[in-house]
């Protein structure tokens, strides 16, 4: 079993609940973890800012932070972590890039939930990045 578990602190324009769940699930699954719970923050760039800045002191906005946890609920599921999104930047980045919000903070919760497992661009030479595409490819079609 998946749990994905939402705190919206800004709402996207329309309803992506389902969708992200579905994302997670399937980022989750290609993976091979399947009794795990993710909560997930959908917050503004002040937000993330005050987030970047605490936790990994950049005094700066950025689209998500991954807050990776491992502890068993009394479920029995595992609190794999939580992610944090910026819609703001999520926004910004989606006209950027010329697809709308929902395919942005798609690719933003595959992202996350890579790093919640352990995944690592900045140290593993770009074997996260070939993996996230591959995944993106297969589960955001």
């Amino acid at each position: 079993m998946i749990r994905v578990l939402f705190r919206w602190d800004r709402r996207p324009s329309q309803a992506t609940a389902e969708h992200l769940r579905a994302v997670v699930r399937g980022v989750l699954g290609t993976l091979g973890e399947d009794n795990a719970e993710v909560h997930v923050l959908i917050s503004s760039d002040e937000q993330l800012r005050e987030l970047n800045g605490q936790y990994r002191g950049i005094d700066a906005a950025t689209d998500v932070l991954s807050f990776a946890d491992g502890e068993l609920l009394p479920s029995g599921l595992k609190l794999l972590g939580e992610l944090a999104i910026s819609l703001d930047t999520a926004r910004r980045q989606a006209v950027e890039l010329g697809h709308d919000e929902l395919r942005e903070l798609s690719e933003l919760v595959v992202h996350g939930t890579m790093h919640l497992l352990g995944y690592d661009h900045e140290c593993d030479d770009g074997e996260m990045n070939k993996l996230e595409l591959r995944i993106r490819r297969e589960i955001l079609r």
